[in-house]
């Protein structure tokens, strides 16, 4: 991954986003040697939205089977709904 600071991104940005975008470049985007956000194909993004999904299920059926659950009449009536 390259890193870049945030004056070099700003100052050429368009160069950076089209190397992101075609050629696949992840960008780690930093502050005083400090990593700040980072740039990365949409392509990218995707499989980690996908994969964070796929976690979130895992942890929601392994909730499930956990005994000593709260039935949701008693959650609402605890939170007030």
């Amino acid at each position: 991954m390259t890193t870049l600071s945030v004056n070099d991104v700003r100052n050429d940005f368009a160069e950076t986003l089209n190397r992101v975008r075609y050629q696949g470049e992840r960008v780690l985007v930093a502050r005083r040697g400090k990593g700040v956000a980072a740039l990365v194909p949409v392509e990218d993004l995707e499989l980690l939205r996908a994969l964070e999904d796929r976690m979130d299920l895992a942890a929601a059926r392994k909730a499930l089977k956990e005994p000593g659950r709260i039935p949701w009449e008693k959650v609402k009536r605890d939170l007030g709904l």
